[in-house]
């Protein structure tokens, strides 16, 4: 989820959920520790829960960059095992440590040691060639031997090889079961289950095998989704009453953002895809992506886009 989950994105789901643990994009060490720090780890208490992603895989380095988020206030430090880009590779993390297992585990007994928060790795079920059994079986014997707190499992093979990225995030084929499997060798051991999930029912469905659910791009593209997260799974009414209370409850956030000498656009982009099949919400679509990126763009657009949810778009009815 890079460049998407950054603080506004949270900041704005966190309107529709009060439960669900929102994750960071995942940040290197290198980052973390020499970049500015304010800027790319600050986030508004309303945030929370949320959880850092961190990509890394010298042990000394991640427990380093463990301890500086543990100050900043997160509330799990998430090693990602999973990303598959040419960037990641070169830089020997993400999906390319699923073949050094030994070597996750020596950075998750580093980050143990270094800060009392819970550390978990996200990883994928294998890359390549890599036989889906052994594979998974391997990384989390290590994770579970250095005291992973739990391991968010993205039920796909990376193809590190002839796939791109975005392939890598639909081309391979899921395989839920081998994730139950995992779960019933480590009964004790929490078990969170990404990749696929479309929608809560499905969310449900998944967690009558393991323990949890992680949805990324769906929650991302489709945030009005975010709105059933607490009646479905948490047994509680959602903060607001729909959609358009939760783009009101962000205006006075853009005008801190933009009093701050931010853009329009920075906050408004995670909100483009707040209504779906509802009278108006192409036009609230447009309205928002086009007008909020217009020099001097202020939260009147926001206004202007709602009056089109609130007036049924004129006829224009969203597919």
């Amino acid at each position: 989820m890079l460049d998407l989950t950054d603080r506004h994105c949270r900041f704005f789901h966190r309107q529709l959920t009060r439960h669900a643990l929102l994750y960071t994009e995942m940040l290197t060490t290198g980052a973390v520790i020499f970049g500015d720090k304010a800027r790319l780890l600050g986030f508004a208490a309303e945030e929370q829960p949320v959880a850092i992603q961190l990509g890394g895989s010298d042990p000394t380095a991640l427990a380093e960059a463990a301890r500086i988020a543990e100050a900043f206030g997160y509330v799990e430090i998430n090693l990602n095992v999973g990303c598959p880009s040419d960037r990641v590779q070169e830089g020997r993390f993400g999906a390319c440590l699923m073949r050094e297992p030994q070597l996750v585990g020596d950075c998750v007994a580093a980050m143990k040691a270094a800060v009392k928060l819970p550390v978990t790795v996200k990883c994928r079920i294998g890359v390549d060639e890599q036989d889906a059994e052994a594979a998974l079986d391997a990384l989390s014997e290590a994770a579970v031997a250095a005291g992973v707190d739990a391991l968010i499992v993205h039920a796909r093979k990376a193809w590190l090889q002839g796939l791109s990225p975005r392939e890598n995030r639909d081309v391979p084929p899921l395989d839920y079961d081998r994730v139950y499997r995992l779960k019933r060798a480590h009964p004790s051991l929490p078990i969170i289950l990404n990749g696929g999930i479309a929608d809560i029912e499905a969310a449900r469905g998944h967690l009558d095998h393991v323990d949890g659910v992680m949805l990324g791009r769906a929650a991302y593209q489709e945030p009005w989704r975010l709105l059933q997260v607490d009646p479905a799974l948490f047994g509680e009414p959602a903060p607001v009453a729909d959609m358009a209370e939760a783009i009101e409850r962000m205006v006075p956030y853009c005008e801190a953002h933009l009093a701050s000498g931010g853009r329009l656009s920075a906050v408004t982009r995670h909100m483009v895809g707040a209504f779906h099949a509802v009278p108006g919400a192409r036009r609230f679509r447009r309205m928002l992506a086009e007008g909020a990126t217009k020099p001097g763009a202020g939260v009147e657009v926001i206004g202007a886009a709602l009056a089109e949810i609130a007036a049924g778009g004129h006829g224009d009815i969203a597919a």
